[in-house]
């Protein structure tokens, strides 16, 4: 059986992020296209983001103030 995947609600993603807040951290998800995939249960459950993806669009974006609009030259 597989193991299930891990979930953070979005005060642990704001904290692996270093976020200021947690709306800087949804902020940030949306912008990488990071969407939740669950939410906890109870009628005011926390939308749950799958780690893997979080990590894996951190790896991936650009450093804080990288120029992404110049091309490069090789």
């Amino acid at each position: 059986m597989a193991a299930e995947p891990e979930r953070w609600t979005i005060a642990e993603v704001a904290s692996y992020l270093g976020a200021a807040s947690t709306g800087s951290a949804r902020k940030t998800l949306s912008r990488w296209g990071v969407k939740a995939v669950a939410r906890q249960p109870g009628r005011a459950g926390a939308s749950l983001y799958d780690a893997e993806q979080i990590r894996a669009a951190r790896s991936s974006a650009p450093g804080q103030g990288a120029r992404t609009d110049r091309a490069t030259e090789e």
